[in-house]
């Protein structure tokens, strides 16, 4: 099968020639001969089957582009328009210096700089990366001194606009604030040091993060996300790349349970935790109240003094990792109002025990011991307003009945042991 033309780029270019196009197509491989018109270009590159990069020859008037291969030539209907091109004039350049290293992108202003073929910065070429009409975008190739920036179009090169190359200071790091955070990213860090203005990038590790402000002296940027590890923290410059400083990417904490589950609802009670990742604690909350204390006793448990609350609240755990969710294990914790006991029937039994007592009151579904005088009794707790006890043996007398849940004890009401 013939070689196929699909495009060629530009589309139009000098009489005298000269102009580099890019032919665009299928079946370029073993091409023999690229035709504008009747007459062979030169400079001709065979860069793949697809592309062919050459020169154009003198000519005139509307052309039609054709390669030739050993199955034949091709036939499509793309042209090359001959034509007298104005050439370009160069008005501005933003910024006119830049670092000797060069990477940093300038803009070029002007007139007829569309098509163009080359930027040079001095003798050497800088990276073309948009172009229109009136303004070139570049990549400023290394370089020293001053130089001149000229651009080449089909019309001719420009005229020189001055670049000066200028040594800027690499720049240092001396704090990260915090130096820490979760594995999830997102958190603020500020980065303070020297020679920070113009910042490129941030690399936590190999990973960037947003710059979000940009001074001489501090950067503050959104942490990337990152595995639990240490990584190394640097900025980049056109002064070149700062020192590294440490930052520590921590696992979020995990709560699997808390023991007890229960407790008086004015608090003041020791909760343990246990769960994942909770050496570094910061909080601990019980709903949206803070604990008023913790003590961290190791990775996987802390002991709490729970603040008074009320219902039922999920506990978390805060670190510089975050902060554990409901998800993670049981960390479910009820208040409870304080037992009371309204009445006894009987309040009279045998010295011998055995008898069946009822005590009424309320909050008593979580009773969890009955007491005669301080012996315990053998109870079930039938609904959170009464609760049904064996009374034990005692000496004949008065003797206090308290009731006792997580909340704590109740008020005391007196019950006589009768001589047998």
């Amino acid at each position: 099968m013939a070689p196929v033309v699909t495009s060629v780029s530009p589309a139009q270019g000098a009489p005298a020639g000269g102009t580099s196009v890019t032919i665009t197509g299928t079946g370029f491989s073993g091409a023999t001969a690229v035709r504008f018109g009747p007459n062979l270009a030169t400079n001709v590159v065979i860069v793949s089957s697809t592309q062919i990069t050459a020169r154009t020859p003198a000519g005139s008037g509307t052309v039609q582009v054709t390669v030739t291969g050993p199955t034949g030539t091709s036939t499509q209907s793309v042209f090359f328009l001959y034509a007298t091109v104005a050439a370009p004039v160069l008005t501005a350049l933003s910024p006119s210096s830049g670092p000797t290293g060069g990477g940093n992108t300038v803009t070029l202003t002007g007139t007829n700089l569309a098509g163009a073929t080359q930027v040079l910065f001095g003798a050497t070429p800088a990276t073309i990366l948009t172009n229109t009409p009136t303004q070139i975008t570049a990549t400023a190739p290394a370089g020293t001194g001053t130089t001149n920036v000229t651009v080449t179009t089909p019309g001719g090169t420009s005229n020189a606009l001055p670049y000066t190359y200028t040594t800027t200071p690499a720049p240092t790091i001396t704090t990260l604030n915090p130096t820490s955070g979760p594995t999830s990213g997102g958190n603020t860090v500020t980065i303070t040091g020297t020679n920070l203005t113009g910042a490129t990038s941030v690399k936590f590790g190999l990973n960037s993060a947003t710059i979000l402000t940009n001074s001489a002296t501090q950067i503050t940027v959104s942490a990337p996300a990152g595995p639990p590890s240490s990584v190394s923290v640097t900025v980049t410059t056109a002064g070149g790349t700062s020192n590294p400083l440490s930052y520590f990417y921590i696992a979020a904490p995990t709560v699997i349970d808390v023991s007890p589950h229960l407790g008086p609802d004015t608090g003041n009670n020791t909760v343990t935790v246990f769960g994942g990742n909770l050496t570094l604690t910061t909080a601990v909350n019980f709903g949206a109240v803070p604990a008023t204390a913790f003590t961290v006793v190791s990775d996987t448990q802390l002991t709490v003094t729970a603040p008074a609350g009320t219902g039922t609240v999920v506990v978390t755990v805060t670190t510089p990792g975050g902060t554990s969710t409901s998800g993670s294990g049981n960390p479910f914790y009820t208040y409870l109002a304080a037992p009371v006991l309204t009445s006894l029937n009987p309040t009279h039994g045998q010295d011998t025990g055995g008898d069946a007592i009822v005590l009424t009151g309320s909050h008593l579904t979580f009773t969890d011991a009955v007491t005669f005088g301080g012996t315990p009794a053998s109870f079930s707790a039938i609904s959170d307003t009464q609760v049904v006890a064996t009374s034990p043996g005692g000496a004949p007398g008065t003797v206090n009945v308290v009731a006792h849940t997580p909340a704590g004890n109740s008020n005391a009401l007196p019950f006589v042991y009768d001589p047998t």
